[in-house]
């Protein structure tokens, strides 16, 4: 196993720090993760271990989340913000080539880093996600306004306001209501990075604003021409009661199909495997032989058959 070689991650950005931890040899192949919404890197505690020994896993707090910095007062957490983060982290490493393992929300932005940057992604992998999810045009300008009244609305709130105070028991409890299909066990690594412990208890790490609508918004047409720039291979692993069933906004549902489509027409990579949303980190084992074949064939095969023609 590979939990012997953990070690945390800090790379300082303007306004704080982003964090995560890093699996496996120092000169291993990077494979970069990144959690979905409102989780933290500690999602993929579980899987990481059960994939090849070969890589080097970069597994993030996105900004906002874990014990990473939050943004400072006044920004907006968006997809493209997200992307930038992601940037930053790969120019802090020098990182010139790599694997980018996204899941839910991560995977709209990987998917777009892939597309910005085509030549530093060589495998993609989607983990209950569709691709760079689009908003149906007639309906943008109502959830941009949604997401900037939202963010006025919290900036006239106290610190007493923004900030509730758990016991370790209730912050379980609470997180479980909102992820009902989380494992217990899950729940609790969740917690190790999701929990800053204050006077009288403990306060969720993640910053309030994440849960804010996204006020970057794409139509189906732009995400269709901005994914025809991807490059790597890509692997989407879908599950039977994940993304469809959770999506935020229900009418994006008609858009899945053509994402769909469109990765299988560009002759990519889908799977689906029983599980719920969290089955990355709920069932590891479910998906770790497609995630471990993948990188195998599109990665390590790919690298020893360019070595053989030098």
């Amino acid at each position: 196993m590979m939990a012997a070689e953990v070690s945390e991650l800090c790379v300082p950005v303007p306004w704080g720090e982003i964090r995560g931890r890093v699996w496996g040899p120092e000169h291993g192949r990077p494979v970069l993760c990144l959690h979905g919404w409102a989780d933290n890197c500690g999602a993929f505690n579980t899987l990481i271990p059960l994939l090849p020994k070969e890589f080097r896993y970069i597994a993030v707090d996105l900004v906002g989340h874990g014990l990473s910095s939050h943004r400072p007062p006044g920004d907006f957490y968006s997809l493209l913000e997200y992307v930038t983060d992601v940037l930053r982290v790969t120019d802090a490493l020098q990182l010139r080539k790599f694997s980018v393992i996204g899941h839910s929300m991560s995977g709209d932005a990987a998917g777009m880093f892939s597309a910005l940057y085509p030549e530093m992604v060589d495998a993609l992998v989607l983990l209950d996600n569709y691709g760079i999810l689009p908003t149906d045009s007639k309906e943008i300008c109502k959830v941009v306004s949604q997401g900037m009244d939202q963010t006025l609305q919290f900036e006239k709130k106290t610190e007493e306001e923004k900030w509730r105070v758990y016991t370790y028991e209730k912050a379980v409890e609470r997180l479980q209501a909102a992820n009902p299909t989380l494992s217990e066990r899950s729940v609790h690594i969740l917690l190790e990075r999701g929990l800053v412990q204050v006077e009288g208890g403990f306060v969720f790490s993640r910053d309030l604003r994440v849960n804010f609508k996204n006020i970057v918004r794409i139509s189906l047409e732009q995400s269709l021409e901005i994914q025809s720039r991807i490059q790597a291979s890509v692997l989407a692993v879908l599950t039977d009661k994940g993304f469809d069933k959770i999506l935020s906004e229900p009418a994006q549902r008609k858009f899945t199909s053509a994402l769909l489509e469109d990765l299988k027409n560009r002759n990519h990579t889908i799977v689906r495997v029983p599980g719920d949303h969290h089955v990355h980190l709920n069932n590891p084992e479910v998906i770790a032989p497609f995630v471990s074949d993948f990188l195998r064939t599109k990665v390590l095969s790919q690298s020893i058959n360019r070595q053989h023609k030098l």
